[in-house]
Formats: structure tokens, C-alpha cells, sequence
């Protein structure tokens, strides 16, 4: 008997999937290839005692991935989904070296990092995501499908946007699906507020998704490339090769429009923007619009962030220095980073953390005596951080763990609402008809989950799961 392929495509009417399944039984052989379309993907091959057993279990593996949105389709149909990166130009700091107390070298250019109290992380270009404490401990890693974008917080949520076109939830064990992006869109850049996604392109677009990955609204934008985007609480703030603008985050109706130069990069505080330019100045910027203070560097800034309420500003240029001001614009000093540009930054307790071009997470002592020693040549030894040699990375799951009865937690439900799948509350005391924002790659029609709470978005309207979940029967 000739060998059966069956190929399917994720096909949603978002048009945001761009994801492919491919099942072959030949005989008693059973051989499974899947990944984002465009890619070879990754291969499973099984062997049953007879073909019957084959044939069966290819199709309860075709039905699953049709129940999920999957359909028939021709390889080659539909192209791979453009993935642009930022040009890594970067050269030798002139300036002496900055007082780097531990390094992790993650393997290629990093562009993700995030900082909270307990921990830090880094995500590079391979799609590795390491979590660190500050002590320099590794003690997490994941493995997302494509190279990391940024790493996000959103009230008690981490997330990592991909090149793979998807978000990814990383507050749990395992990373979960949260959002999808439509594939016409080549992410530059993204941020997320009360579950709301921004998200800016290559061609200087930009636009927000709801917690379902429904568009609000688009907009082409006023420049040609985009690689700042911050979301508040009433604006998404657009930095784009023009300068910065700034739109309702509900209707996409356009508040201002400011020139500073091509923007390399964006950050904000509760009051003011800051767009880090290839024009070698960090412009500080009230949410009206109007410039109030310039920071100047001697290169085009590729990163910068604030101490709290501004006090400090830091900028990372792409000759490899790091630079801090004070809120005057006064250039307290500039200092060699000895591991490449820093592609994003962000200052904790008295550190600055940056990630590079050469895909180090290095943690600089940004205390005044440090950098008094740092400009007179004397600084501390570099530890260089190890991962341990038998952590493995933790990969995106569909799977979920089992239990038979709800121990304290809040149980939701999944429907089928047309051609979509639902989420919703099913235990007293919620809004029966909100919707809830949870995973997407393991919803089943039917099926009902535990999850350790949900709470209302603070606009309203819907809930948001967080902890672990499990599925309930």
C-alpha cells in the first residue's frame, strides 16, 4: 500500500495562525512534521504493530488539530512569515570600561530583558529566554520557537513576543500561547497594558489586538519603520523614523504628532516618553506631546531607560557605551560596556542591566563610587555566569496536567462560539458572560479548567487567568 500524507494548515478567520501539521502513514509507520510554515519544521516518527494501529492513531492526531482550527491545505501555499531583525552595527567603546559585576553570554544577539525584584532575564535571536537571579544564579531557561523580540510585564504577567508572530505567556511553569499576530505584520517591536497589544511593524505601522487577537484598529503610521511602541492606560505611543505618535488606545484616533528624529527606541514613565534616536540624543517627552528635555550622546542611541521618575537617564549607543544623565540633560558619565551595544537596558536597585549585540546579559554596579573607580580605571573582575550543564529549556506546551476535582481554584469553561473558541467563568460570583484571556493552544470545546484565579481588567469587560492551570475532569 502507498504511503497516505495528510497536510494541514492552522487557519483561523483572524488570519493570524501560520502554523503547519503533517501526518504520512506508510504501512505500519506513522511520521508527524510540524512548525511555522516556511520552516522544515520538526519531525516524529512512530512504529505500530500493524497498519490498522497507524492508520488509527494518524487519524486521532488529524482530528485533534482540526477540533483546534487546523485545515487541509497545499505545502507552499502560503509564504513564510517576514522576520526582520535590527542590523547588528556596532563598534569598540573608546571610553573606559564600566564596573561589570557578573556577565551571561547567552550565545547571539539578545534583544529581550526584563527586571523585576527577584529575578532576571534575557531572550536572544535563537529563542533561548534565561532567567537569572541577582546573584547571578541561572535558574530557568525556556525555548521559544524563533528568536525573542522583547520580554514584557503587564500587572502580574511576563510575556515574549516572537518572530514566530506569536506572544508568549511566561508567568507559568511552561510558556502558554497568549496572543497571535497576523502574519502580514513584521513585528518590530510590542508592549502590552491591562491585556491589550501594541504592536509596531517594519514598514512603520502600527496597531492594538483585545485579549481574543481581534484587532481594535490599525493604522499605517507616519514613518517607514517602527521600533518604539509603549501602551498606558489611555494611549498607545508609536516611535517610528519621523519621530513619535501617539493615539487613543480604544478608537486609534491620532492625539499628536512629534518630530525627534528616526526613533531607535522607546521607554516611559508614569508622566514622560523617552525616544532613544539615530539622530544621538535621547528626547524626553510629555505624554501631550511636547519635548521637554534632550539627552546627548556621541552615537545613535540604540536603548535608554530612566530611574525611577526620571531622576537618572541611561542610554546605550552603538559604539558600545553606556551613558547616564541627570533630568537637567547634564551628562554624568559614559562608560564602555566590554561586551558589545546594548540593545535595551533597564536600571534596578542601583544596577543597570543591558543586553548586547554579542547576546551577553551584563549587570553593571551603577553606584557613585563604582563609577568613580570605573572613570580612574579600577574596576571589579567580571564573573562570568554558567548556565548548569543538565538545566534543559522548557518549550511551549499544549499540554496540560489532569485532576478529577477543583481544590481551591476557579474553574472555567471553553465554548464554542461560532468559529471560535471561548473562554468563561463557571464558578459563582463571576460575570458568567465575560470572557476570560487564557492560553489558546490548549482550549478544547467543552472542556473545563482550573486555574488559580482570575481577575477583572482594570478597563473592564473581561477576566485574565493567571497561575497554573489544569484541566479538569
Amino acid at each position: 500500500m502507498a504511503a497516505s500524507t495528510t497536510y494541514l494548515e492552522l487557519s483561523e478567520d483572524s488570519g493570524s495562525a501560520h502554523k503547519f501539521y503533517e501526518v504520512t502513514v506508510d504501512g505500519t509507520d506513522l511520521t508527524i512534521r510540524y512548525g511555522r510554515i516556511g520552516d522544515t519544521g520538526q519531525v516524529k516518527k512512530s512504529s505500530y504493530t500493524d497498519a490498522s494501529k497507524a492508520a488509527s492513531e494518524a487519524a486521532k492526531k488529524i482530528g485533534e488539530k482540526v477540533r483546534k482550527g487546523y485545515a487541509p491545505a497545499v505545502p507552499g501555499g502560503r509564504a513564510k512569515r517576514a522576520v526582520s531583525r535590527r542590523a547588528i552595527v556596532s563598534t569598540r567603546s573608546t571610553a573606559r570600561t564600566a564596573p561589570v559585576l557578573w556577565r551571561y553570554r547567552s550565545g547571539t544577539a539578545a534583544f529581550g530583558i526584563f527586571v523585576d525584584d527577584d529575578v532576571c532575564m534575557v531572550g536572544n535571536e535563537s529563542g533561548l529566554i534565561t532567567t537569572l537571579t541577582h546573584k547571578a544564579e541561572v535558574i530557568q531557561q525556556f525555548r521559544l520557537p524563533d528568536g525573542v523580540k522583547c520580554i514584557v510585564a503587564d500587572d502580574g504577567w511576563v510575556y515574549a513576543g516572537c518572530d514566530d508572530g506569536n506572544v508568549y505567556d511566561l508567568s507559568g511553569k511552561v510558556p502558554r500561547l497568549a496572543y497571535r499576530i497576523a502574519p502580514d505584520i513584521d513585528i518590530y517591536w510590542l508592549d502590552i497594558h491591562d491585556g491589550v497589544l501594541g504592536v509596531s511593524d517594519a514598514n512603520g505601522g502600527i496597531a492594538t489586538i483585545d485579549h481574543e487577537d481581534e484587532f481594535l484598529w490599525r493604522r499605517a503610521g507616519h514613518g517607514s519603520s517602527a521600533w518604539m511602541v509603549r501602551c498606558d492606560a489611555t494611549a498607545v505611543h508609536h516611535g517610528h523614523s519621523r519621530g513619535v505618535t501617539s493615539y487613543d488606545w480604544r478608537t486609534g484616533q491620532e492625539l499628536w504628532n512629534t518630530s525627534t528624529g528616526s526613533v531607535l527606541f522607546g521607554w516611559q514613565e508614569q508622566h514622560t516618553l523617552y525616544a532613544g534616536t539615530s539622530t544621538r540624543q535621547v528626547v524626553r517627552l510629555g505624554k501631550d506631546g511636547r519635548i521637554q528635555q534632550t539627552y546627548r550622546c556621541d552615537a545613535a542611541v540604540y536603548s535608554c531607560a530612566t530611574a525611577e521618575d526620571g531622576r537618572y537617564v541611561f542610554a546605550g549607543d552603538s559604539s558600545s557605551s553606556v551613558y547616564c544623565f541627570d533630568a537637567a540633560g547634564n551628562r554624568l558619565w559614559k562608560l564602555g560596556t566590554g561586551c558589545g551595544s546594548a540593545y535595551s537596558m533597564q536600571y534596578h536597585d542601583e544596577r543597570l542591566y543591558i543586553v548586547t549585540t554579542d547576546g551577553s546579559l551584563a549587570c553593571i554596579d551603577a553606584t557613585e563610587a563604582a563609577i568613580r573607580a570605573a572613570e580612574g580605571g579600577s574596576v571589579p573582575e567580571v564573573v562570568d555566569v554558567k548556565a548548569p550543564p543538565r538545566l534543559s529549556a522548557v518549550v511551549p506546551s499544549t499540554t496540560v496536567e489532569v485532576v478529577h476535582q477543583s481544590t481551591g481554584g476557579v474553574i472555567v469553561e471553553c465554548v464554542q462560539v461560532g468559529d471560535r473558541l471561548r473562554v468563561r467563568v463557571v464558578s459563582d460570583g463571576f460575570q458568567p458572560d465575560w470572557q476570560v484571556q487564557f492560553p489558546k493552544g490548549i482550549r478544547e470545546a467543552g472542556a473545563r479548567y482550573v486555574v488559580t484565579g482570575v481577575r477583572e481588567a482594570s478597563r473592564g469587560g473581561f477576566y485574565r487567568a493567571y497561575g497554573e492551570i489544569h484541566r479538569l475532569v
